[in-house]
């Protein structure tokens, strides 16, 4: 079977990587002119976080989540799994009681236990909560790990490529242009985010650190080398690019609060883009005359991506439905 993959983010390289190894011969488009250069998977913060997700999100997206934990040390050997750690001023204990009554699979932490897991905040805080079976990635390294396996199994990537998604085609095409699909999916929308990476070696995290706080929450995720991704807001708009003043003057004061030591960082990059949304925040595969879309991973791209991208090549290739994440009467819309 032929599939043309159109989009080269997260979504459509695990999809890829799906059909490819359940047998299809495929080939992804890709209008950008290099992997990442215009996705928002390059702005991602590449937490593996299926039950910290759970304080806002779905059971659904902490039960497919739990899929990545598995996908992603097998694809990407950088990825990390150190757990996830969740942290609040003493002023904000109720808003780190909350998110405990709202996740599972967390331990509690005293100062002792804090200082234990990351000495460079010991002192800062009485008490946290502990995830230990989650893990991160580096968003931009891991697309490249997955590109680099899709070339090795014989699948063709093409930049600078536009694709008609109505034309006719002999291939079966797999949609994952991300917000660029609203042209077909019209309760699609996009979720700005904006993000900062600093440099700041005089700090040490081994493992992404939530700040919690009433009104601009923080996550730091480190990368290594003295490099910490720091994100990020939550916008309802379809803007992509620009970062707000706002957006930073946030972030850098909840990062100061975390570790004063970040008032000397380094800002090396400022980000924004939007994230593709359905009205519910949930992920869909929808069916249409050429194929199926795969869309609205919202803030859950590398999270989500794993198991969607299974359930996507399942239907492909074997008409298996998966409820949970299609429309009803899949067949019924194939043949619309």
């Amino acid at each position: 079977m032929q599939v043309t993959v159109v989009g080269a983010g997260i979504a459509g390289l695990t999809t890829a990587l799906a059909l490819s190894e359940g047998g299809a011969q495929v080939t992804v488009l890709e209008r950008s002119a290099s992997l990442g250069a215009d996705a928002c998977s390059r702005y991602a913060g590449g937490m593996l976080a299926p039950w910290c997700e759970a304080e806002s999100a779905a059971p659904l997206v902490t039960r497919l989540g739990q899929e990545a934990l598995t996908f992603w040390p097998q694809h990407d050997p950088g990825t990390v799994q150190r757990g996830s750690l969740v942290l609040a001023p003493a002023r904000d204990a109720p808003e780190l009681e909350g998110f405990a009554r709202r996740t599972t699979a967390h331990e509690r932490l005293d100062a002792a236990g804090i200082a234990a897991l990351e000495p460079d905040l010991a002192g800062r805080f009485r008490q946290g909560l502990f995830f230990p079976r989650e893990a991160h990635l580096d968003p931009r390294r891991a697309l490249a790990a997955l590109a680099e396996t899709l070339t090795q199994r014989g699948v063709t990537i093409r930049f600078n490529t536009a694709v008609d998604i109505t034309a006719p085609s002999r291939d079966l095409i797999a949609d994952c242009r991300g917000l660029a699909a609203a042209d077909r999916l019209p309760d699609l929308r996009g979720v700005k985010g904006e993000m900062l990476i600093l440099r700041c070696p005089s700090v040490s995290l081994s493992r992404p650190v939530r700040l919690l706080h009433p009104r601009f929450p923080l996550y730091v995720v480190p990368r290594g080398a003295g490099l910490f991704m720091l994100g990020a807001t939550m916008v309802e708009s379809g803007e992509r690019h620009r970062v707000t003043a706002r957006a930073v003057v946030e972030l850098l004061s909840a990062a100061y609060a975390l570790h004063p030591a970040f008032a000397e960082a380094e800002i090396l990059e400022m980000g924004a883009d939007a994230r593709p949304a359905f009205p519910d925040n949930l992920p869909r595969i929808r069916v249409h005359h050429h194929g199926v879309a795969v869309n609205g991973l919202f803030r859950h791209g590398f999270l989500l991506s794993p198991a969607l991208a299974r359930r996507a090549a399942d239907f492909i290739l074997h008409g298996i439905q998966s409820p949970e994440v299609m429309d009803e009467n899949p067949r019924q819309q194939r043949s619309a």
